[in-house]
């Protein structure tokens, strides 16, 4: 499955009581500069922004604030996102998989406790299906595994290839990408299925989101996100299957206003006898953004329970 070329940490600058990386990745003749952040002291805890046009791993900050007085926690971009340059890469589960694989046993060797957060929800389980070794157990917040342009249409089509071929297009590809991330657009978004509040993405918030999605190369990861290429599985089924082989003590936290859809995904994994299921009364899809203290409120007593527990 690991096709890649890697290369370790280029670049290391000290930010306060944190450890700011930009560590070069190799996939198929393409390198891309990816951004991760450590900090803390203790066991393991590494945080796995969702996979979105406007997600990097600032999204995890609150919650990385908040636990690095007990754990050693990082996080990290995943390649083709973030908030730095991309290159034009035909990005794919496998290179997702492979990174993951190698930022947990390169970068940081050891075992550790996997937050996922959206989409890397299932890239976590599939990471700790095929490398028990280095997982501890999982937190899941708000956790999808079908991108959105197959989870509204209902199936996927042969079309959306050509959809992603269309938002490669060196000037038409990224008129296409721009009609389709404008401010307009997120901010509708944001209101319909990301957070509680319709006001919560404006100011600067709303310009640090907008950087994001006009960084170059921004379009070539965000396609295949949306029309479903970066999906790890295909199925609910699939999506089931990995939770129950991962066979790891785990975490699902959700809002109760996240989207119907997505509300099911997370109830199929309720009859699971090693997953722990917490709603809480208000958030979306990226409520660990909006209420990280409310989400903060029930990691933190599994972590120490984990920790107490020796699994």
């Amino acid at each position: 499955m690991n096709r890649t070329k890697l290369c370790g940490s280029l670049r290391v600058r000290i930010a306060g009581s944190s450890m700011e990386r930009r560590i070069d990745c190799r996939w198929e003749g393409a390198t891309v500069t990816i951004g991760m952040e450590e900090g803390g002291n203790g066991s393991s805890v590494v945080l796995l922004p969702a996979l979105s046009s406007i997600s990097t791993r600032a999204e995890m900050r609150p919650l990385f604030d908040r636990l690095r007085s007990d754990f050693h926690v990082t996080m990290v971009d995943w390649p083709g996102f973030g908030d730095l340059p991309r290159p034009r890469t035909d990005w794919s589960p496998d290179a997702l998989s492979a990174f993951l694989n190698w930022v947990l046993s390169g970068i940081l060797p050891g075992s550790h406790t996997l937050i996922a957060a959206g989409h890397a929800a299932t890239y976590a389980l599939y990471h700790a299906v095929h490398r028990p070794e280095s997982t501890n157990c999982l937190v899941l917040i708000a956790p999808t595994w079908r991108g959105p342009l197959p989870t509204m249409i209902g199936a996927y089509r042969p079309w959306f290839a050509r959809v992603r071929t269309a938002l490669d297009l060196p000037i038409v590809g990224e008129l296409l990408y721009r009609l389709n991330v404008s401010q307009l657009v997120l901010r509708k978004m944001a209101r319909e299925h990301v957070y509680s509040d319709p006001e919560w993405l404006s100011g600067d918030r709303l310009l640090a989101k907008l950087a994001v999605v006009r960084a170059p190369g921004a379009r070539h990861a965000s396609v295949r996100f949306v029309s479903g290429y970066l999906d790890r599985v295909t199925s609910r089924d699939g999506f089931v299957s990995l939770a129950q082989n991962a066979d790891k003590r785990t975490l699902v936290v959700y809002g109760d206003e996240i989207p119907a859809r997505s509300r099911a995904e997370i109830a199929s994994l309720a009859a699971l006898p090693n997953v722990q299921i917490k709603r809480l009364p208000k958030g979306k899809l990226a409520l660990h953004e909006e209420f990280p203290d409310e989400v903060v409120s029930v990691i933190r007593p599994f972590l120490f329970e984990r920790a107490a527990s020796g699994v």
